[in-house]
């Protein structure tokens, strides 16, 4: 997946002033790390990696870990690690700020997008059971910015029809349902490590499992070392060359030694930002379900409401912008791009029509551990005159 690109110049270098959508919390600590890796002979798949991969399947409580190039890369290792290719489905949300589900039609599956909730924006069991097919294989459930998906019931869905249930933790990390933390839900589960992640390395990614055989699995479609070259077993897995360098493993791995605390940090510029936005008209607290014990968001997302079109809401983001302030659009639905339209007749705008109301509305807003008070009440008040200006008035939801 690509990372969050923060305006730039005509040279690529960021221009000043502006507040970023994303910046990630890099402390002495990661770069002590990346120091210690640049100046050890080993920089690309090494030591580092397989220490990233064991504190990470023990935080999570997984078994196994396997780090990759990316979290899209790590569930496309994840379908052919289960056997899914060509002639069979994965039913999977249209709607999320990662694009994680084109994995499955690099892996030659047909992606089949259901519709999500309109308060949590998560996949919902009872359109995933009308959309099951023979042809079905697996149930792909995102942790959609932060909220987890009902895992409990995609899970009983998942074992009564015989299919594989994965998991997209990718804007999700540290979340928590019924007890447990995502990434402990689904027979794979699949996390990001780019901006704008909490734990960010640059780039990578990293698929959890409690299957020892998937987890040999993966590894053999990720790369082949050296020493493997000459086994009949191993070669007849054409690898991916989607390995995590040790550099990277480095900073992720410090990164993961103070996720509590970078975690923490977001939740106080959480409730910053609330404090701000609550003086909004109709202002709604943050939809968490009932069975959800903490949600960390990937961004902080305005819903404006319904008196605002997609062009309203493109306006906003643009006086946002005018003022140096980095916002986005949330979504752009999957099924609504020109692949997806190109696969069949229920791939067009009109189809799924919750996923396609929160999208047209839904504001991405700055959201990293080094915004300041003054920063935040700054965006806000942009955004308050921005839906003035347009004549929308104040109508705007959290």
């Amino acid at each position: 997946m690509n990372a969050v690109c923060a305006p730039s110049d005509s040279h690529g270098e960021a221009e000043p002033d502006w507040i970023l959508l994303s910046d990630p919390d890099v402390t002495q600590a990661e770069l002590d790390a990346a120091n210690a890796a640049m100046c050890s002979p080993r920089l690309s798949h090494g030591p580092r990696v397989e220490a990233f991969e064991e504190a990470f399947a023990q935080y999570i409580g997984r078994r196994y870990a396997v780090a990759v190039s990316s979290g899209t890369m790590g569930l496309l290792l994840a379908l052919k690690a289960h056997g899914i290719g060509p002639g069979d489905e994965v039913i999977a949300s249209s709607y999320s700020w990662r694009e994680t589900a084109h994995a499955i039609c690099l892996a030659g599956a047909t992606a089949v997008f259901v519709d999500v909730d309109y308060w949590s924006g998560v996949i919902v069991p009872e359109k995933v059971a009308a959309r099951l097919t023979p042809s079905t294989r697996a149930i792909l459930g995102s942790n959609t910015n932060g909220h987890p998906a009902p895992w409990a019931p995609l899970r009983q869905l998942a074992q009564a029809h015989g299919v594989i249930l994965l998991e997209d933790s990718t804007e999700a990390i540290g979340s928590r349902y019924q007890n447990r933390p995502v990434g402990s839900f689904g027979d794979c589960a699949v996390f990001d490590f780019s901006q704008p992640a909490a734990l960010c390395c640059g780039e990578g990614g990293m698929v959890v499992t409690d299957d020892v055989e998937i987890a040999r699995n993966l590894r053999n479609f990720r790369q082949h070392r050296t020493a493997d070259r000459a086994s009949l077993v191993i070669s007849a897995f054409a690898p991916f060359q989607a390995c995590l360098s040790d550099v990277a493993a480095a900073v992720g791995l410090a990164q993961l030694g103070r996720i509590e605390q970078i975690l923490e940090r977001r939740k106080y510029i959480e409730r910053v930002y609330f404090e701000h936005v609550k003086s909004f008209e109709g202002i709604k607290d943050p939809y968490i379900a009932p069975e959800v014990d903490v949600a960390h968001w990937l961004l902080y997302l305005v819903h404006l409401g319904t008196r605002f079109t997609k062009s309203s809401c493109d306006a906003i983001i643009e006086d946002l912008r005018r003022e140096r302030i980095e916002a986005h659009v949330y979504c752009q639905p999957l099924h609504t791009k020109r692949h997806y339209i190109d696969l069949g007749e229920a791939n067009r705008r009109g189809k799924l029509l919750v996923t396609e109301k929160l999208a047209d509305r839904a504001v991405a807003l700055p959201f990293h551990c080094h915004l300041t008070e003054d920063q935040i009440a700054f965006i806000v008040g942009t955004m308050k005159d921005a839906s003035v200006n347009i004549g929308a008035g104040a109508a705007i939801y959290l």
